[in-house]
């Protein structure tokens, strides 16, 4: 199949698809850079996880909390394995989900996930662009 044939074939969906990886792409680049701009400095410093921070909430809601922030997680790790294609910031997205997930040894995998200089390196530089002090693990 020819590039023209397909283009044509495929026309209705060329606009909308466009749209919506332009609207992506803006979109989790301003949403990356606040994720990362809260995290604070020293949230890796420490040998355990700290506590939740809503653990003071009912169960209920924080079985909410925790399936919504699960979804969120998800939905960036979709979206940054679109991004590895379509223009954006694919492996920090996968990153940022990664991070929203919740599941055993977690924070293990961050620490792990961190300790690479270009990651660790990156994630410095979105926080030095928003005047936030850099990760320290």
């Amino acid at each position: 199949m020819s590039l023209s044939a397909f283009l044509s074939q495929y026309q209705d969906y060329l606009l909308p698809l466009t749209i919506a990886s332009v609207v992506g792409f803006i979109f989790s680049l301003l949403l990356i850079s606040w994720v990362v701009a809260r995290i604070p400095a020293d949230y890796f410093s420490h040998p355990k996880r700290q506590r939740h921070l809503w653990r003071k909430h009912s169960k209920i809601v924080r079985w909410i909390i925790l399936l919504l922030k699960n979804m969120l997680g998800i939905l960036f790790i979709l979206g940054g394995v679109a991004m590895l294609f379509l223009p954006g910031q694919g492996i920090l997205t996968i990153l940022i989900g990664i991070f929203l997930l919740d599941f055993p040894h977690k924070y293990k995998v961050e620490i792990w996930i961190l300790k690479h200089p270009s990651v660790l390196r990156s994630i410095n530089h979105l926080r030095a662009k928003v005047k936030q002090p850099p990760l320290k693990l």
